[in-house]
This record gives C-alpha cells, structure tokens and sequence, in this order.
C-alpha cells in the first residue's frame, strides 16, 4: 500500500497560522473579506487542493459587493501598482509595451469600466498586451450577467496562481 504524498511545509504553516496572520495571508491573496474568512473556515487543509477547492467553493459565494472588494485589490490592466510584486509578476507581458497599445488597453479600459462600472479582471499570467486588449474587446459585449460570472472565473483563476505561489517552496 502506497502512502500519500507528505503534506508541504507551507500548507502545514499556513493551516496553523494564528487567525488574525492567515487573514492578513488570505488578504494579500484576495482583497474580499469574506472570501478570506471563508477560506480560513475550511481549515484545515490534508492537501493543495482542498485549499484550492476551498477559493473555488469561496468564490463561487461572492455577493456582488464581495467582489467589488475583491476586484479593489487589483491593479488596472496595463497598468500595473508601483511596489506591487504581484501586480508586476501578473502582467509582466504589459513591459515594455510599446505606447499606441498601452493607449488601446487604456481606451479600452475605460470603455468596459464605463459599461461595468468595475475595472476589467483578466488572469493576465503569461499573457502578452496585445492578448489582454483582444480578450477585453471580446468581453465587452458581454451583458452584466455574463460578465460577473466572467469576473468571478477569473478572479477565482487569479486566487489559485497566488495560493499555489504561496505553497510553492
């Protein structure tokens, strides 16, 4: 009989965290309130991907304004925070860029957020500038229906990359 895999160092640390240090973890993770602690519920975690579970099955619970805060956490596409690790890492295909598609993706922006009234949410991970303005132009005929669940789904693919860097040694 095979044993499970050991449990990673990280997970184990993050289970254990004292309440009030795994909020402010999960808050750097994902800026809703609610998504923290109802992933801070479900633990503890035997392995990756009952946390994982865990975002997906908070996510899916986000009231309207819960993801409002949760978008507030993240920077515009094309336009990543000064001194934000994260915001740099997640849209590292926006470097360099040169500046008529940066006004496209800034046009755009304020097209979708416009037509929202939120900013537009991509997993921009390993995705070039011209590949965000595209998937922007594609979403902005979604209907408001559409589109949060769009926003949802991507938020919660936003949340896995972070916890999976996080539980990365």
């Amino acid at each position: 009989m095979t044993e499970p895999p050991p449990v990673s160092p990280a997970l184990t640390a993050l289970a254990a965290a004292e309440p009030d240090r795994l909020r402010t973890i999960l808050l750097e993770i994902c800026a809703s309130p609610a998504w923290a602690a109802a992933v801070a519920a479900s633990r503890p975690w035997s392995d990756p991907a009952e946390l994982l579970a865990a975002n997906a099955t908070a996510t899916s619970r986000l009231s309207a304004s819960d993801l409002d805060e949760a978008l507030a956490g993240h920077a515009r596409i094309g336009a990543p925070k000064a001194g934000d690790a994260a915001s740099a890492r997640e849209q590292s295909g926006v470097r360099g860029v040169e500046p008529p598609v940066l006004g496209e993706l800034a046009a755009a922006n304020a097209a979708y957020e416009a037509k929202f009234g939120r900013i537009f949410l991509i997993c921009a991970t390993g995705r070039t500038a011209p590949d965000l303005l595209a998937a922007l132009r594609e979403r902005l005929p979604h209907d408001a229906a559409t589109e949060a669940e769009t926003v949802r789904e991507e938020l919660r693919r936003i949340n896995e990359l972070r916890l999976d860097r996080l539980l990365s040694p």
